[in-house]
């Protein structure tokens, strides 16, 4: 007897089957330029749908290990990761993941950097972890002008070999909680001419990097933030051991199983300051900011990761006498969720490129609060919608999208840390009030934002129009009633999230007017009306 024979979904060079990073390039890119990008992004491409992706599903089942002690009862705490990630480091270094926004500094490095991201990290298991702390760490220690350590560490973190290329750490979570770090209990003292810092983080994720940059308490500072300092420190010494460093244990983690995530006790660990021996916070907000764009990534990887599968399932499978792609509401549905997904896709891409700019110091000062506005919006609302749309992949798949051997739960397992990672919704809805609450700075980022594209008349745009004007008015009208302004923070986030991300499909069409969806049997006109009517533009 012969039976059915299902055939999975399957993934091909993962920038030819992109709908919109090859568009987006030719907005930004020409010539030569467009050309290099172009080479680049099909080689990423063809490795993360074929190699990297076979790779991925066969080291599945591995994670990272920890021994504690060696044979003779020394202590050791190594940790071994997985052949997978082993890969995705060779990969970093060769195609520069990290390397390029300094090597070549320039309005379009941020672009390169995060579209050769984009399409490599649905498939190296969130090895995309440590490399937001690695860019974070260079660009902060860059920032911040500590001439020792930036000859110490930023060669290395900026590496293209592999023997010298290192990965960063960003020590901040302990007991008292993740996103009050004013409460931070690790103690720094002064001791025979050295920092040393001592305390319990409990969650550092990539607790193999080479480096890392943690907070800690000056003896006799005082409480908050303010008496918090940034600290520099390399885990073990140049013969390899830990130095005052005891790994307690790995983390088991609903999702990131492949990310060595530690509990750890510093017992005396040398460390030496960034900057002063105070604002800690402060001095480690760069590093925040590469990070949430990294997450920002992340969310639109993954989710562009799952639509590519589900698309390519639909065109294989027959249900009810037609293939999934031929039934009207299948058809439907995954219409909607790549106009959830094209909001986010370009709405984070303006992100990138303006922090791009940003670093090429070719921003004005409006610009510049825009940017520190779409950095926790874009974080916010793509963290999200990458929870969102992956859930519905699953659905897609049917009971297939719930075994784990297909590798599909993996994509919403990882997706659900991205809400969380650096700022939860909450934390960022905050920290967007708190960038709109100097009227000067909330009429710059309004000015900007309502002149966004050129086109007004087509309904969908004016809806989003609309509801920008109302969030602001509503921010002016609330500004004496910081009650108020928290009780909604959610709504004035969601509220300008959803109206940029629909200005943001539309300014792309304006830029390259013939823009065409790839593969997909509709084009971004139809997208736009598609993310309006699933919901509101307006939360307030």
């Amino acid at each position: 007897m012969q039976l059915f024979q299902q055939a999975g979904p399957s993934l091909g060079n993962q920038y030819q089957q992109d709908p919109y990073l090859p568009y987006l390039l030719q907005r930004w890119f020409s010539g030569a330029e467009q050309a290099e990008a172009t080479a680049l992004l099909e080689r990423m491409g063809e490795i993360s749908g074929g190699e990297l992706y076979q790779l991925q599903l066969a080291d599945r089942l591995n994670e990272p290990v920890l021994t504690q002690w060696d044979p003779w009862g020394e202590r050791i705490d190594q940790i071994e990761v997985t052949r997978l990630w082993q890969r995705a480091e060779a990969l970093t270094v060769e195609f520069g993941l990290i390397a390029r926004p300094y090597e070549n500094p320039g309005p379009l490095a941020r672009v390169l950097q995060f579209a050769l991201v984009y399409l490599f990290t649905p498939s190296n298991d969130i090895y995309s972890c440590p490399l937001a702390m690695t860019d974070g760490a260079a660009r902060t220690l860059s920032n911040a002008g500590n001439a020792a350590l930036l000859e110490r560490a930023l060669p290395h973190l900026t590496s293209r070999d592999p023997a010298q290329f290192w990965t960063s750490g960003q020590w901040m979570t302990e007991l008292t909680g993740g996103s009050d770090v004013g409460k931070t209990e690790t103690i720094a003292r002064f001791e025979d001419g050295q920092w040393r810092l001592y305390g319990r983080k409990w969650f550092t994720s990539a607790a193999t990097s080479q480096m890392t940059l943690t907070l800690a308490r000056p003896e006799g500072n005082g409480p908050g933030g303010k008496g918090l300092a940034l600290f520099y420190l390399e885990p073990r010494d140049a013969e390899g051991r830990l130095q005052g460093i005891e790994t307690l244990r790995l983390k088991d983690k609903l999702g990131t199983r492949k990310v060595p995530t530690a509990e750890l006790l510093l017992h005396g660990t040398p460390a030496t300051l960034v900057l002063d021996a105070h604002d800690g916070i402060k001095n480690i907000t760069p590093m925040l900011n590469i990070t949430r764009t990294w997450n920002s990534i992340s969310a639109i990887a993954l989710m562009r990761r799952g639509l590519n599968l589900a698309w390519d399932y639909a065109r294989k499978r027959e249900a009810f006498g037609a293939r999934l792609i031929d039934k009207p509401l299948h058809r439907q549905t995954l219409l909607e969720l790549e106009a959830e997904f094209a909001g986010a896709f370009f709405l984070t891409f303006e992100l990138v490129h303006l922090l791009g700019r940003w670093e090429a110091q070719t921003l004005s000062e409006a610009e510049q609060v825009l940017l520190r506005l779409l950095t926790p919006v874009v974080k916010l609302m793509t963290g999200k919608q990458a929870v969102s749309v992956l859930s519905e992949v699953l659905e897609c798949f049917g009971g297939a999208g719930y075994v784990e051997d297909t590798g599909l739960p993996l994509l919403l397992r990882d997706a659900q840390v991205l809400p969380i990672w650096e700022g939860t919704t909450n934390v960022l809805s905050l920290d967007l009030l708190r960038v709109l609450a100097r009227p000067e700075q909330a009429r710059a980022v309004a000015e900007i934002v309502l002149n966004w594209t050129r086109e007004r008349e087509q309904p969908e745009l004016a809806q989003a129009y609309t509801s920008l004007r109302q969030t602001f008015d509503w921010l002016q009208q609330h500004a004496g009633d910081p009650e108020a302004l928290e009780r909604n923070a959610r709504r004035v986030a969601m509220s300008l999230g959803r109206s940029l991300q629909l200005l943001a499909i539309q300014r792309q069409r304006e830029a390259v007017p013939d823009t065409r969806p790839g593969p997909l049997p509709t084009d971004l006109a139809a997208l736009q009306a598609l993310y309006l009517a699933q919901r509101p533009l307006v939360y307030l």
